[in-house]
């Protein structure tokens, strides 16, 4: 094929009217996802996607990593059933539910004892950038410090607070958001080369004239995946939590998609051995797509007043009931054994492509894995190959600052065939484009 003969995706191609007429009527031209997958879905199971045209799609992009356990995963079905038909409460804002109760003991027992985690738990709005929100305003707070420090590549959210640590200049734009009260640094790693920001951002603080004064809280992604798949390195996550304690500036790490076991482990922080003040989670933490975001916070960090910071949907009942099943699942000898041959699987693939050649780049960690196609093609390529993914059934994100990336998300638990099955697709589209 001849990428010079093809053109990108420019994400507004017209739909087929017999199979998308009421979306086009009626929904608005916001929609994005639909235009780079354009299929009626009607059935999923595992990591299997069943369009209502008779098609079936593998499925590595997973909700954009809200369904580390799959579609409609057995185990965690069953609970969600049984507690419908019970009865049980739909919708409880922050009131006292046996619901609730279960999964704040369930996680723990199961994810922050374990882990040596004194963490109090903080229910916010369903989505990541409630989260995001509310640790932003809790380190203000705590503090009295309104400054905050964040990275290039970063995102963390659409809603005002988030957006204003989100490095996109397209999505800030489109938001209204200055940059006001925040300090972007490169981040560890990204298209541009390495850099030393640990030290660039200790010359800041220590320099009476830089211009930035001594903020509330440094917030970041471990792994950043929209901007392109950079994992941090447990070296640079060490220095930039001794900078942040030696200051006295609070360390938010955003786990929203790198979290709940995307890593390896239940958090992508744990290959640092290091504890922030703050983590934000989201996404796959209810563990059946439905919407429950927390944030954690040390304890003496605490500095809210009742309904200071509320929601009307903080606390969803349902996904509290899915989330303690999720937790069971990671008390289950089977379940870590299949995520480590699920990862060996991935790491092999990826030792494939790094032996092609082609300029080819490759990032990730755990069940996370970009292919970036900056040096061998760009976002043209990466566009063409994600189109020859989804004619082949596959669906894969891409990501990066241009799309150059294509971003592999299969669930913890996929079958290993059709994981194989998947790679193969994405194999033979680099070989062929």
């Amino acid at each position: 094929m001849d990428i010079a003969e093809d053109t990108p995706s420019t994400g507004q191609e017209p739909l087929p009217e017999n199979e998308f007429k009421t979306f086009e009527e009626l929904e608005s031209e916001v929609r994005l996802y639909c235009r780079t997958f354009p299929a009626v879905f009607e059935r999923a199971k595992g990591v299997e996607l069943h369009a209502e045209d008779g098609r079936t799609f593998i499925d590595f992009f997973c909700g954009a990593g809200t369904l580390n356990y799959g579609h409609n995963n057995d185990f965690i079905k069953a609970r969600v059933a049984e507690y419908l038909a019970a009865d049980g409460i739909a919708h409880g804002l922050d009131m006292y539910t046996v619901a609730k109760r279960e999964f704040l003991t369930a996680f723990a027992d199961t994810v922050l004892r374990p882990r040596g985690l004194d963490y109090k738990a903080q229910f916010t709005g369903p989505t990541g950038t409630d989260a995001v929100e509310a640790a932003l305003k809790l380190a203000r707070k705590r503090t009295g410090r309104t400054g905050l420090v964040a990275f290039t590549g970063a995102y963390h959210g659409m809603s005002r607070g988030s957006l204003a640590v989100t490095g996109s200049r397209r999505a800030r734009r489109a938001g209204g958001v200055s940059g006001q009260d925040v300090t972007f640094i490169p981040y560890e790693d990204g298209p541009q080369g390495a850099f030393d920001s640990i030290g660039y951002l200790e010359r800041l603080l220590a320099d009476s004239s830089s211009g930035v004064d001594l903020p509330a809280a440094v917030i970041l992604e471990p792994m950043q995946m929209e901007g392109g798949v950079y994992p941090a390195s447990s070296t640079w996550l060490r220095a930039l939590r001794e900078l942040t304690e030696r200051h006295g500036i609070l360390l938010i790490l955003d786990e929203i998609q790198a979290g709940c076991g995307r890593s390896g482990r239940f958090f992508c922080f744990e290959h640092a051995g290091i504890t922030p003040d703050v983590v934000t989670l989201s996404k796959s933490l209810s563990g059946y797509g439905l919407p429950l975001s927390m944030v954690l916070f040390k304890r003496e960090l605490d500095a809210w007043e009742p309904g200071e910071h509320t929601g009307t949907f903080r606390g969803n009942q349902l996904a509290f009931v899915a989330a303690t099943a999720a937790c069971e699942l990671w008390r289950q000898d089977s379940f870590h054994a299949h995520l480590t041959a699920a990862i060996a699987r991935l790491d092999r693939f990826r030792g494939e492509l790094d032996a092609l050649g082609q300029d080819l780049v490759t990032r990730g960690r755990g069940m996370a894995l970009g292919i970036d196609l900056g040096a061998a093609g760009g976002p043209l390529r990466a566009d063409r190959l994600q189109r020859y993914a989804f004619e082949q059934g596959l669906i894969v994100e891409l990501c990066g600052r241009d799309d150059e990336v294509v971003k592999l998300l299969p669930p913890l638990t996929v079958d290993l065939a059709l994981l194989d099955r998947g790679l193969d697709v994405l194999r033979q589209g680099l070989r062929t484009i």
